[in-house]
């Protein structure tokens, strides 16, 4: 694991994992420009081995990874520690990509990308975190389920769920508003700070995690529109 620090994000820390140590050592660079404290791995194992010496506020995570691969090491750095993950893949199957985001990854680039729109996301994945944190202490419930905006926790009956950072703050969103139909692109906005017709299948692909998790008769599904919560 390398280590460097930055100025302009004091205290925020970000490990980047990727193979090919040119495009690890370039995306590290961007984010040490951006004033980030950066880690960097090169294998599997030592992602996971760097996640906990390091407890980075996010991950930048390549796909594919010799010791295992990127979708393994994102379920074991959620298991340990919720945080948020920006998975790179080389493959532009959606397949791939909505299998990254349901082992809890939070967003996703396709090689080639540009650094501009990778330290972008970067900034909109702790801008969503520092919301949820600054909500304070709050309590959301509705029917059986019981949301804690502080401790980000979630009840369904009396069986808690373990949720990643953005399942959690996906629910959240629709609990605030239960029962009004949200549209994707206004989810997609709202949650991720971005907008993109084909981020919606970002959207689709938290959404199923959510009622594999809680249940599927939680989220309603509004065809051509969006989600609406229906917990009774």
């Amino acid at each position: 694991m390398e280590c460097s620090g930055g100025t302009g994000q004091p205290g925020r820390r970000v490990l980047v994992v990727d193979d090919e140590v040119t495009i690890a050592e370039s995306v590290a660079a961007r984010l040490r420009a951006e004033g980030f404290t950066v880690d960097v791995a090169h294998d599997g194992p030592g992602a996971v081995a760097a996640a906990t010496a390091g407890e980075p506020d996010v991950v930048v995570l390549d796909v594919m990874l010799p010791g295992f691969d990127g979708l393994e090491v994102c379920r074991r750095i959620q298991a340990e520690r919720p945080v948020p993950v920006l998975m790179l893949t080389a493959r532009t199957d959606e397949t791939d990509q909505l299998i990254g985001l349901g082992v809890g990854a939070d967003d996703y680039l396709t090689k080639p990308f540009s650094m501009r729109v990778l330290a972008a996301r970067v900034h909109a994945l702790l801008r969503r975190v520092d919301r949820a944190a600054a909500r304070g202490d709050n309590t959301i419930v509705v029917g059986d389920l019981r949301i804690d905006l502080d401790e980000r926790r979630v009840w369904r009956g009396a069986t808690e769920a373990r949720l990643t950072p953005l399942e959690f703050d996906l629910l959240a969103r629709l609990a605030h508003r239960p029962r009004a139909v949200l549209a994707r692109e206004r989810l997609l906005e709202d949650i991720w700070d971005w907008s993109d017709a084909a981020g919606t299948r970002a959207v689709d692909s938290h959404i199923k995690a959510l009622r594999r998790k809680l249940g599927a008769d939680l989220i309603r599904t509004v065809h051509g529109v969006g989600y609406a919560l229906d917990a009774r």
